[in-house]
Protein backbone atom coordinates (compact mmCIF):
# COMPACT_ATOMS: atom_id res chain seq x y z
CA UNK A 1 0.00 0.00 0.00
CA UNK A 2 1.32 3.34 -1.23
CA UNK A 3 0.22 5.60 2.06
CA UNK A 4 0.88 8.98 0.25
CA UNK A 5 -0.87 7.72 -3.11
CA UNK A 6 -3.84 6.45 -1.19
CA UNK A 7 -4.13 9.71 0.66
CA UNK A 8 -3.82 12.12 -2.15
CA UNK A 9 -6.24 9.48 -4.54
CA UNK A 10 -8.92 9.89 -1.57
CA UNK A 11 -8.54 13.44 -1.35
CA UNK A 12 -8.77 13.81 -4.27
CA UNK A 13 -12.31 12.01 -4.70
CA UNK A 14 -13.22 14.36 -1.79
CA UNK A 15 -12.66 17.03 -3.40
CA UNK A 16 -14.74 16.22 -6.44
CA UNK A 17 -17.73 15.43 -3.92
CA UNK A 18 -16.96 18.60 -2.21
CA UNK A 19 -17.30 20.74 -5.66
CA UNK A 20 -20.61 18.78 -6.63
CA UNK A 21 -22.09 19.47 -3.34
CA UNK A 22 -21.15 22.97 -3.34
CA UNK A 23 -22.19 23.34 -6.60
CA UNK A 24 -25.95 22.11 -5.51
CA UNK A 25 -26.00 24.48 -2.96
CA UNK A 26 -25.51 27.47 -5.19
CA UNK A 27 -27.59 26.44 -7.66
CA UNK A 28 -30.44 25.55 -5.71
CA UNK A 29 -30.17 28.39 -2.98
CA UNK A 30 -30.41 25.85 -0.28
CA UNK A 31 -27.49 26.31 1.98
CA UNK A 32 -28.51 24.09 4.77
CA UNK A 33 -25.98 21.32 4.42
CA UNK A 34 -22.75 24.48 4.08
CA UNK A 35 -21.59 22.47 7.75
CA UNK A 36 -21.28 19.24 5.45
CA UNK A 37 -19.52 21.18 2.60
CA UNK A 38 -17.53 22.78 4.69
CA UNK A 39 -16.02 19.47 6.54
CA UNK A 40 -15.92 17.11 3.15
CA UNK A 41 -13.02 19.52 2.05
CA UNK A 42 -11.59 20.19 5.38
CA UNK A 43 -11.31 16.18 6.61
CA UNK A 44 -11.65 14.88 3.28
CA UNK A 45 -9.68 17.36 0.57
CA UNK A 46 -7.81 19.25 2.74
CA UNK A 47 -6.26 16.99 5.62
CA UNK A 48 -5.80 13.89 3.18
CA UNK A 49 -4.07 15.89 0.65
CA UNK A 50 -1.71 17.36 3.51
CA UNK A 51 -1.40 13.69 4.88
CA UNK A 52 -0.40 12.31 1.58
CA UNK A 53 1.97 15.35 0.51
CA UNK A 54 3.85 15.13 3.82
CA UNK A 55 4.10 11.24 3.90
CA UNK A 56 5.90 11.75 0.04
CA UNK A 57 8.23 14.61 1.50
CA UNK A 58 9.25 13.37 4.62
CA UNK A 59 11.49 10.29 4.25
CA UNK A 60 10.83 6.99 6.78
CA UNK A 61 7.50 8.32 7.65
CA UNK A 62 5.54 6.25 5.32
CA UNK A 63 6.95 3.07 7.08
CA UNK A 64 5.70 0.80 9.69
CA UNK A 65 1.89 -0.16 10.65
CA UNK A 66 1.11 3.61 12.34
CA UNK A 67 0.91 5.21 8.68
CA UNK A 68 -1.79 2.30 7.52
CA UNK A 69 -3.64 2.25 10.91
CA UNK A 70 -4.28 6.24 10.37
CA UNK A 71 -5.04 6.08 6.63
CA UNK A 72 -8.10 3.26 8.15
CA UNK A 73 -8.46 5.27 10.60
CA UNK A 74 -9.19 8.77 9.01
CA UNK A 75 -11.38 6.90 6.24
CA UNK A 76 -13.60 5.28 8.62
CA UNK A 77 -14.23 8.53 10.66
CA UNK A 78 -14.27 11.20 7.76
CA UNK A 79 -16.74 9.31 6.08
CA UNK A 80 -18.89 8.13 9.01
CA UNK A 81 -18.81 11.44 10.08
CA UNK A 82 -19.69 13.18 7.19
CA UNK A 83 -22.45 10.93 6.28
CA UNK A 84 -23.76 10.93 9.81
CA UNK A 85 -23.93 15.18 9.00
CA UNK A 86 -25.57 14.76 5.94
CA UNK A 87 -27.80 12.53 7.26
CA UNK A 88 -28.75 14.56 10.14
CA UNK A 89 -28.62 17.89 8.58
CA UNK A 90 -30.99 16.91 5.35
CA UNK A 91 -33.48 15.83 8.28
CA UNK A 92 -33.16 12.10 6.85
CA UNK A 93 -32.33 10.98 10.23
CA UNK A 94 -33.30 12.70 13.65
CA UNK A 95 -29.93 14.25 15.60
CA UNK A 96 -30.83 12.24 19.17
CA UNK A 97 -30.40 8.88 16.83
CA UNK A 98 -27.31 9.69 14.67
CA UNK A 99 -25.52 12.08 17.36
CA UNK A 100 -24.33 9.30 20.05
CA UNK A 101 -22.07 7.82 17.06
CA UNK A 102 -20.52 11.12 16.55
CA UNK A 103 -17.72 10.79 19.06
CA UNK A 104 -16.80 7.71 18.28
CA UNK A 105 -15.80 8.63 15.01
CA UNK A 106 -14.30 11.79 15.88
CA UNK A 107 -11.87 9.56 18.10
CA UNK A 108 -11.37 7.54 15.24
CA UNK A 109 -9.84 11.09 13.37
CA UNK A 110 -8.41 12.12 16.52
CA UNK A 111 -6.65 8.88 17.01
CA UNK A 112 -5.55 9.20 13.40
CA UNK A 113 -3.58 12.21 13.92
CA UNK A 114 -1.92 11.11 17.32
CA UNK A 115 -0.47 8.60 15.13
CA UNK A 116 0.35 10.99 12.34
CA UNK A 117 1.81 13.21 15.12
CA UNK A 118 4.01 10.67 16.69
CA UNK A 119 5.51 9.80 13.25
CA UNK A 120 6.21 12.85 12.17
CA UNK A 121 7.93 13.52 16.19
CA UNK A 122 9.74 10.33 15.33
CA UNK A 123 10.90 11.29 11.41
CA UNK A 124 10.64 15.07 10.69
Amino acid sequence: MNISRSFIVMGSAYLLVGIVLGSYMGGSGDHSLAPVHAHINLLGFTLMTVFGIGYRMIPGLAEGTLPKVHFWLHQIGALGLLVGLFLMMSGRVDGATIGPVFPLLEVAILVGALLWLIGVVRRA
